[in-house]
């Protein structure tokens, strides 16, 4: 069983932020020395992305997704080939739509487009992704009144995991799909699939730049695994 410590988490929750701002001004001075360069501008929609996720306040998390936002589509006019631009113009939206709930719905249906072009340039992109996120976007999107959709939910993420199986978030959010519609064998089975390539994975993605992904994960196996038991017993499974 994975057990966490408040005091650790305060920690790790500060390191992980102070990175994350820093990695936000490193890559703004990397995209003011040359804007042209599509690299430089997913690199810092990237880490408006990441910085957000440590807004202290909703005024911070949505001018850091602006900022995203605007620096993706001013580089997708030049180069709309470029799936990286489009992959995290979705991301910053999905970001902005946490603050701004009345345009949620265009936003949505905006990322929704973004994510298609990006998993139809890269699939591959950030251990798939485009598929990823369309999965988690179908989970999570209202099905009356958005985009919420079970059957593709369920075929996107599959599809992610399928395609990049040694990536951890890909069986994770399989299995709290599952778990959340109470389906235990294929939780279960995302489950021991998680676990057995968990530490290759930790030795493959190391470093300041996967400590908040690795922290995130953590939590969620360990609540995961409580709810697989939970449900266990109340199945007798």
């Amino acid at each position: 069983m994975l057990e966490f410590t408040a005091a650790g988490a305060l920690a790790d929750f500060s390191a992980d932020a102070a990175y994350a701002r820093s990695r936000h001004l490193e890559t703004r001075r990397q995209y003011e020395a040359d804007a042209s360069n599509p690299t430089n501008a997913a690199a810092l929609a990237c880490a408006c992305y990441d910085a957000a996720n440590f807004a202290t306040n909703s005024e911070e998390h949505a001018s850091l997704a602006r900022e995203g936002i605007a620096i993706c589509r001013q580089s997708i006019a030049s180069h709309p080939q470029y799936a990286p631009t489009h992959y995290y113009l979705a991301m910053n939206m999905g970001q902005l739509a946490h603050t701004e709930i009345f345009s949620a719905l265009t936003l949505v249906r905006e990322m929704e487009q973004e994510f298609k072009t990006a998993a139809t340039l890269d699939p591959m992109l950030d251990y798939a992704g485009p598929e990823r996120n369309l999965g988690l976007l179908y989970l999570e999107a209202p099905r009356i009144t958005s985009v919420g959709n079970h059957r593709k939910a369920r075929e996107f993420l599959e599809s992610a995991a399928k395609m990049s199986p040694d990536y951890p978030e890909n069986h994770l959010n399989l299995a709290e799909m599952y778990l959340q519609w109470e389906e235990l064998v294929p939780a279960r089975r995302e489950m021991v699939l998680l676990a057995a390539g968990w530490a290759a994975a930790k030795a493959r993605l190391t470093g300041d730049a996967w400590a908040d992904g690795w922290y995130d994960w953590t939590t969620r196996r360990a609540a995961a695994e409580k709810t697989l038991a939970s449900l266990a017993s109340k199945k007798g499974g």
